[in-house]
């Protein structure tokens, strides 16, 4: 197969959701049908069950969320998958946000009962700005939830989304019979038995054909005609152009833990979905098909496997291959690396691959060189951009619970921040480290990880901080920034990259500052021109 032929065939995608609206068994449900796994695990009971395949980290298996993004890859009808499963808790979103940068498409997944959440909206906005083409699931339906159409308009206002539907319910909850597919023209009834791998679908064009009423009854099939009438009427045909650029959204429906309806979304899915993008780079478009190699590191991972301290970078493929053993250009320290055994994923199974393509993740093992944001290229200096460091909202003293093992502690919380799990800030005045973090539950997490994966304990005190803002003076000889520095002396920190940044104990004293000295630039991210 040709290189242009490869890169066609890939498609690489996130799941996102607010938690709890069936993102992770969705994901299970997908691999199933790509013959990756013979038995999908439940993710909620997983004490009695197996655990789902992409929850592999201990702590997700004990509280049944998902806390950090899993790559996992098929081949499902000569199409090569690549799904990126975020974290739905809005704790863990700067690990979702930074994983939108990776993706060429997304399935948002809503549930029928709640309808769009909170974090749904943060997520799709991102998608937004972006014009990542979206397809949405609404998930559930063997449960009593809202009418179809009114979901249909929550997703239209709330999102700013121009929806169109691909498929109907028939039916919700108790009297849920199945689902019309649209897209295929067929009917795909419901047997409410999730141990069955994929539904019987029988070929309907035509629901006029008086058959309707001995599949499916002639309440549900009056019903089905009324609203399939509306969905003609109200919601414009599916254009595929316009998906691709971001501009229309189909909607399918179906019953992720039952198996159904998931089978009519990776169909239409592998279809429509666009293979891997150009990306902007700072210095230029760099296009799939270029046939020199460039990438860029999302995410960084410690520990996938206890017994082996070891690290992986995960990478995106932007352009050209990405051959084992083969040197290339480490951007930022301006150095050549090689890597002997680049991973492909199976969320914690791994295999080494020669090869990779425009859309693969390969995690390159790592002894410290990779940061979140780096570039990899043949020669080319490129610097990819969007993979930002967001202002924390959290924040405590980290102190060491164990003096014997200071050694282990710092290097756990070393590796941790290296991952993007929080961010480590230390204090100017008296060299005190600081965590800050998007979300309070993370700092269980790493609580728990250094325990776990790196043998030490640490204890928190509480740090009344407000934001923390990257410093950007005019002229770091100024006068200005002197003052800045010597009157704010007890607020600043340096974060890990070397920046400077001013921890603001309040709105009201971050208003003060930026009055009064407005040369000096406060930045809520840690990329900024």
């Amino acid at each position: 197969m040709d290189f242009q032929e490869e890169i066609f065939r890939r498609r690489t995608f996130g799941i996102i959701s607010h938690p709890d609206a069936g993102k992770t068994t969705l994901t299970e449900k997908l691999l199933l049908f790509g013959g990756a796994i013979q038995e999908a695990g439940a993710v909620k009971n997983n004490k009695i069950k197996k655990a789902a395949t992409s929850d592999f980290m201990e702590i997700e298996r004990q509280r049944g969320i998902s806390v950090a993004t899993s790559v996992l890859a098929f081949i499902y009808k000569d199409k090569k998958i690549n799904i990126l499963d975020t974290p739905g808790h809005k704790d863990f979103a700067e690990d979702t946000f930074r994983t939108l940068t990776a993706v060429d498409s997304v399935i948002v997944v809503i549930d029928v009962a709640k309808g769009v959440e909170e974090q749904t909206e943060k997520l799709v906005e991102v998608c937004r700005m972006r014009n990542i083409p979206i397809i949405v699931f609404i998930n559930k339906l063997d449960r009593e939830g809202k009418d179809a159409f009114d979901l249909l308009d929550e997703v239209e206002q709330k999102l700013g989304l121009s929806v169109t539907p691909l498929s109907f319910p028939i039916g919700m909850g108790y009297d849920f019979k199945g689902i019309y597919n649209i897209y295929e023209k067929n009917i795909n009834l419901f047997s409410g038995d999730s141990k069955k791998d994929i539904e019987d679908t029988i070929a309907f064009d035509d629901v006029s054909n008086p058959e309707l009423e001995t599949i499916i009854g002639l309440e549900a099939a009056e019903a089905l005609r009324e609203n399939l009438e509306l969905v003609e009427g109200v919601y414009p045909a599916f254009d595929k152009e316009k998906y691709l650029g971001g501009h229309q959204q189909p909607v399918f429906f179906g019953s992720a833990l039952n198996n159904f309806g998931v089978r009519e979304l990776l169909d239409c899915f592998i279809n429509i979905a666009p293979s891997p993008k150009p990306k902007m780079a700072d210095e230029r478009l760099v296009e799939a098909n270029e046939k020199n190699f460039s990438g860029f590191v999302f995410k960084i991972h410690a520990n996938m496997d206890p017994k082996h301290r070891d690290r992986l970078a995960f990478v995106k493929i932007v352009s050209g291959t990405f051959e084992r053993n083969k040197p290339y250009l480490h951007v930022r320290l301006n150095k050549k690396v090689k890597f002997s055994s680049p991973n492909a994923f199976f969320a914690e199974k791994k295999e080494i691959v020669d090869i990779s393509y425009p859309g693969d993740i390969v995690g390159l093992h790592d002894t410290g060189n990779f940061k979140i944001g780096d570039s990899l290229t043949e020669n080319e200096i490129l610097h990819y951009k969007g993979i930002p460091s967001f202002s924390p909202e959290h924040f405590r003293y980290i102190n060491n619970a164990d003096p014997m093992k200071s050694k282990q502690l710092y290097k756990g919380i070393d590796q941790l921040m290296d991952e993007g799990v929080a961010q480590l800030f230390t204090l100017e005045l008296n060299g005190r480290k600081v965590i800050g973090t998007v979300g309070a539950l993370q700092f269980e997490v790493i609580q728990y990880r250094l325990e776990h994966e790196y043998g030490a304990k640490c204890s928190y005190e509480n740090f009344p901080v407000h934001k923390a803002c990257w410093v950007q003076p005019e002229e770091l000889q100024s006068e200005e920034f002197k003052e800045f520095k010597r009157v704010k002396q007890k607020f600043l920190a340096i974060d890990k990259r070397g920046q400077l940044v001013f921890l603001a104990d309040s709105q009201f004293s971050l208003q003060m500052t930026q009055q009064k000295y407005p040369s000096v630039q406060l930045h809520f991210t840690s990329e900024f021109e």
